[in-house]
């Protein structure tokens, strides 16, 4: 199993995680929050199209994840998977050949991929965030949450690699000159991690099997990759752990999933 991601930041947000057998590549993409256009393209810069996926799973409404899901599902017919609360929130679109509904701790398989969506606190219906496991490694994926839950953790627990949000250094957030509602909302409970947090959850789950973490969905305003990662440093000191930030524009190139 590998993963990568075609942006991952507040202009749109899209994770590829592939495994390959013997029967082919399963291919599936955590939201996609660009255009048609501009998803269509940083699929062919990877070489592929959108018959390419298997199935896209959206985590939640908001616009910089769900993006093009819509118009990709009737274009191209890709399988969409997403819970009720977001297919609400979507107006209730009537597709009912792509659209498949996701729930916390219901799995879903999907080719050489076992889907694990689990609920996350953040200011939208019902959103979901995800792990995957192709048997052998499992991987985590967490962005768009506001705090820790032991619930969150507890699906953590065991990953070999794990995407982290890394939003905001809390010192820059509370100087910048955002409006102070949405200061409020962004470091709420259910609106993103700072780093500090982000910090305190790796240091939850890191074990000696994790190998790769990736900090993702940092803000350009608030945030650097050199605060983001010098703050998760600290909680994988111990073990070897592979440290990354992801760009908010281009994301991060492959990262395979090691046991």
């Amino acid at each position: 199993m590998r993963f990568r991601s075609l942006g991952s930041g507040s202009t749109g947000n899209a994770t590829l995680v592939e495994s390959r057998s013997g029967h082919g590549a399963t291919r599936v993409m955590v939201d996609c929050g660009f255009s048609l256009r501009e998803l269509e393209a940083r699929l062919l810069h990877e070489n592929l199209v959108p018959a390419d996926l298997s199935a896209v799973f959206i985590t939640h409404e908001h616009g910089d994840h769900v993006g093009c899901a819509l118009t990709l599902a009737r274009k191209h017919r890709v399988p969409l998977w997403m819970s009720r609360g977001t297919w609400r929130a979507l107006g209730a679109p009537d597709l009912p050949e792509q659209i498949h509904f996701a729930r916390d701790g219901a799995l879903i398989d999907v080719g050489n991929l076992q889907l694990q969506p689990y609920t996350v606190p953040h200011d939208a219906l019902e959103p979901l965030q995800i792990c995957f496991t192709d048997g052998p490694t499992r991987l985590g994926v967490l962005t768009d949450v506001g705090m820790a839950t032991e619930h969150l953790l507890a699906h953590l627990e065991n990953c070999n690699a794990l995407l982290l949000e890394c939003n905001h250094d809390s010192d820059m957030l509370a100087r910048s000159h955002y409006p102070e509602s949405l200061k409020r909302r962004i470091a709420g409970r259910l609106g993103h991690l700072s780093n500090d947090t982000s910090a305190r959850i790796l240091a939850a789950c890191v074990h000696a099997g994790l190998r790769d973490v990736v900090a993702a969905h940092l803000s350009e305003r608030n945030n650097s990759p050199e605060l983001a990662l010098g703050a998760l440093a600290g909680s994988a000191a111990a073990y070897s752990v592979s440290l990354q930030a992801a760009d908010a524009v281009s994301g991060f190139d492959w990262v395979d999933v090691r046991a």
